[in-house]
């Protein structure tokens, strides 16, 4: 009876502490994402050897473009106007808070500089280490950097078309040049904050050994967010190009046009009203917004992207308020546009404005005052039980894009009931 008494006191104990690693796991986690979530707006940079021909970055894989012919793309890419630090203020100027750029694409070719493999920027056209120049940028300004990595390599034979596995010889070779990649990209470029995992094909977690992956990635650099896309739990979600909320943390990740690398005559970009609207539904839900930009061959951003960012940044000045920290909001209307909630104040950020009176309702709180962040102007408040009007402010919206109102109220803002949607 002692020794069975004993084995569950063990058990008991190891139980307990089992719950605390998970406990104390979900802390530290929670811990090292917080500045993200703060954040909530990014840029995503898609770069590499497909910018030279500009049709995207697939075209490898679509046009099944052999490798001994593809490669002459690598020895034509030595971009002449690569400014690094230009692309970081112009972040910084458009609001976002931390920049995430393709070290390799699914082509297997490096933008930085790799003992495990030939196909590099410092081995082919370029003569440099172009990652090496983006992370001291990033450094310098205080900008806060992610590294995508594709852990797939078209360069392996049999490897395209996707899911069809044929030499597990091949693969190992393949899972292990990712394994030594991921952990130079860890090692020799100071502070990573962010490791963005793309395209685990095979689907298979064991085969890429994705559990000893991120122990090396948190090993090397410990406050490091890894997303989820290795098949194993991350720390944060990334649905692509479409918003969608998850439980934990979420990023959705955007082209502006319909590209993700360089396409010379796609023009097909989306409105900076479209962009602010993925912003504030993203932020409303407690996710971010991962914007992309695609760079051409030489290192220039296309005007297109250049003006959408200029507008996004006026309006962010004004207006982030709304942005940074934001999640739901109890209160609102959704006929108006978005609302988000940061701390005890609520933004209402107005697609279609109604004239110089707002109205909403199910309020459950009192409003304490209201006013027009574009101009400043303070509404007249006039409530009854859970409707509230905002009278006087303008007839017409002042702002081009979202006209934001911040309201402040007595207590905490809540619902009167919940809301149908």
């Amino acid at each position: 009876m002692k020794i069975r008494a004993l084995y569950f006191s063990i058990i008991g104990i190891l139980v307990i502490l089992a719950s605390i690693a998970r406990v104390d796991s979900c802390n530290a986690s929670q811990n090292r994402i917080a500045w993200w979530q703060q954040a909530r707006f990014g840029m995503f940079i898609h770069w590499g050897d497909y910018s030279v021909p500009a049709r995207d970055a697939w075209i490898m894989y679509q046009e099944h473009i052999p490798f001994q012919e593809y490669k002459q793309f690598a020895e034509q890419f030595n971009p002449q106007d690569y400014n690094p630090a230009q692309w970081v203020a112009m972040a910084k100027a458009a609001g976002m808070k931390y920049i995430v750029i393709t070290t390799r694409h699914h082509d297997g070719f490096c933008l930085f500089d790799s003992k495990v493999s030939d196909f590099t920027a410092p081995k082919t056209g370029a003569k440099r280490d172009l990652i090496a120049e983006f992370a001291d940028a990033c450094h310098a300004a205080g900008m806060r950097m992610g590294f995508y990595y594709s852990l797939v390599d078209w360069r392996f034979p049999g490897v395209l078309p996707h899911g069809t596995r044929k030499d597990d010889a091949t693969y190992k070779k393949m899972v292990d040049q990712a394994h030594a990649q991921v952990r130079e990209l860890l090692t020799n470029y100071g502070k990573v904050d962010i490791l963005w995992y793309d395209m685990l094909m095979p689907y298979d977690p064991v085969l890429w050994r994705s559990k000893e992956l991120d122990a090396m990635a948190r090993e090397l650099q410990p406050n490091i967010i890894i997303n989820d896309r290795a098949g194993v739990p991350g720390d944060f979600a990334t649905p692509e190009n479409v918003v969608s909320a998850r439980p934990g943390p979420w990023e959705s990740c955007y082209s502006m046009n319909r590209s993700w690398g360089y396409a010379r005559y796609d023009r097909n970009y989306k409105s900076v009203n479209e962009l602010l609207r993925l912003l504030v539904s993203c932020a409303s839900q407690n996710g971010n917004f991962l914007l992309n930009v695609a760079p051409d061959a030489d290192g220039r951003i296309p005007i297109e992207a250049v003006e959408r960012l200029r507008s996004i940044g006026q309006w962010m000045r004004v207006n982030g308020k709304a942005i940074y920290g934001a999640g739901p909001s109890p209160v609102g209307d959704p006929n108006l546009g978005l609302e988000t909630r940061v701390g005890d104040k609520v933004y209402f950020l107005i697609q279609r404005w109604p004239g110089s009176t707002v109205p909403f309702a199910w309020c459950g709180s009192k409003v304490k005052s209201a006013r027009l962040l574009a101009n400043g102007q303070k509404a007249r408040v006039e409530q009854k039980g859970d409707r509230v009007w905002l009278h006087d402010l303008p007839e017409y919206p002042v702002d081009p894009y979202l006209n934001v109102i911040e309201l402040t109220f007595e207590g905490q803002p809540r619902a009167s009931q919940p809301a149908y949607r």
